[in-house]
């Protein structure tokens, strides 16, 4: 929590990402009732702080939608995740105003070009989170459908999650904590 505090998070953004993460973690493990809480609370944490365009309220929606599919109520299910790729939709627009925060490198040299070109590693990033958002708008759309996820999504976190606190952390995990039924290792 110090660590995002410091680099000017606040302790929404990380409890959102907590509840998010855990709740997904705790599908993985098949502790369902514990899951579909924490999705519910993510979902309400989301519309109580976060802007309409922020795509972790699509996320939040998307979550929901899945909880409210595995208590069997399709109906809801369907509306909202409809709703979660209506809002999905406004997602590469925060990619233009994302702050990147320059990362630790290994070495020297790196570092030195990273500095040097900051510019093009920035663009660089933003158009790799940019093929990361509309893979997650794709599995938005088959799981909108009752369909498997086409790529790996809470797995995926576990191994992209950023050490430093800073917009592509959330965006990130605005991409990859969508919950689903695929397998962990995938």
């Amino acid at each position: 929590m110090r660590a995002a505090l410091a680099a000017g998070w606040r302790r929404r953004d990380l409890w959102w990402e907590r509840l998010q993460e855990r709740a997904n973690r705790n599908w993985v493990a098949g502790d369902r009732a514990r899951a579909l809480t924490g999705f519910r609370f993510a979902y309400w944490l989301s519309l109580a702080v976060f802007p309409r365009t922020d795509p972790r309220r699509a996320t939040s929606l998307a979550n929901a939608a899945f909880a409210a599919r595995a208590r069997s109520a399709s109906e809801r299910a369907q509306r909202t995740y409809r709703a979660a790729l209506n809002l999905w939709t406004t997602a590469p627009a925060t990619l233009e105003a994302l702050h990147i925060q320059r990362r630790a490198r290994s070495s020297l040299f790196h570092l030195r070009m990273e500095a040097k070109h900051w510019d093009t590693y920035s663009d660089n990033m933003k158009t790799r989170l940019g093929k990361i958002m509309a893979e997650s708008e794709a599995c938005l759309a088959a799981l909108s459908r009752g369909e498997a996820v086409p790529h790996r999504l809470y797995s995926r976190w576990l191994g992209e999650k950023p050490s430093v606190f800073d917009d592509t952390r959330k965006v990130l995990a605005a991409c990859l904590l969508i919950a689903s039924d695929a397998p962990p290792d995938r």
